[in-house]
């Protein structure tokens, strides 16, 4: 049995951030193990230690290279890649090396979950379309937290939201539908209901990443060949 689970519920629950919490990801893993699945294929994990959380293999596929792509056919000018927090540095520069263009990074602290206080842009984006990059938008507080204006106010030209996982839960698809930005791009590992649809979502199947993935398992091929035929390296 492989497990197709293109958003991993609990992810972020992966430590002990503070006395007595728990860590839900690793409860999934058992659950899923228990039941009897042999195998897991998921879309970008928020942290990519939780496939040590099973002792079955875990397939953590990415969907960057349809997000690289979208944005390749759209032809930019002078883009920017922005990492909305330094955890996601390293997405962000995949994103970069992919479109062959500078990294920025936002200097963000976390004071409780969910709310986010800016405290400045490191690197520049002036005149830059900036093309912001996360793994997942909740309640979209970071995103419409400063950062958008801050990088506006910086001289960016546009600037662009691109995540995985559309969570959009509160009042996110009310944050982001009034924000500055000019597109907000998602794919569809979690299907949005109509009321959740805003004139500037843009939706990017992943399809036929795991179209190509289960193909692979099915045929015993390296599943790592799949971003091959995106033009991407893991």
């Amino acid at each position: 049995i492989t497990a197709v689970i293109p958003y991993y519920g609990y992810a972020r629950q992966d430590r002990k951030a503070k006395p007595r919490q728990p860590i839900t990801s690793k409860l999934v893993a058992d659950l899923l193990t228990t039941a009897g699945v042999n195998r897991v294929v998921t879309i970008d994990l928020h942290a990519a230690q939780i496939q040590g959380f099973f002792n079955i293999p875990v397939d953590d596929m990415q969907a960057l290279p349809l997000i690289c792509n979208y944005f390749k056919n759209k032809n930019l000018d002078d883009i920017c890649v922005v990492s909305p927090d330094h955890g996601g540095a390293t997405r962000a520069r995949k994103m970069a090396v992919a479109l062959d263009c500078p990294v920025a990074i936002i200097d963000k602290r976390r004071p409780k979950p969910n709310v986010a206080e800016i405290m400045g842009v490191l690197g520049d984006v002036e005149g830059k379309n900036c093309v912001m990059i996360d793994d997942m938008i909740d309640t979209g507080g970071t995103i419409v937290a400063g950062i958008i204006d801050m990088l506006i106010e910086k001289g960016a030209k546009n600037v662009f939201v691109a995540c995985t996982h559309p969570v959009f839960s509160g009042p996110a698809v009310e944050r982001l539908k009034n924000c500055s930005a000019k597109e907000v791009v998602v794919t569809d590992t979690i299907i949005l209901p109509k009321e959740k649809h805003f004139d500037k979502l843009k939706v990017v199947s992943v399809a036929s990443l795991l179209a190509k993935t289960i193909e692979s398992i099915e045929n015993n091929l390296p599943v790592s060949d799949v971003f091959q035929e995106f033009d991407f390296e893991k």
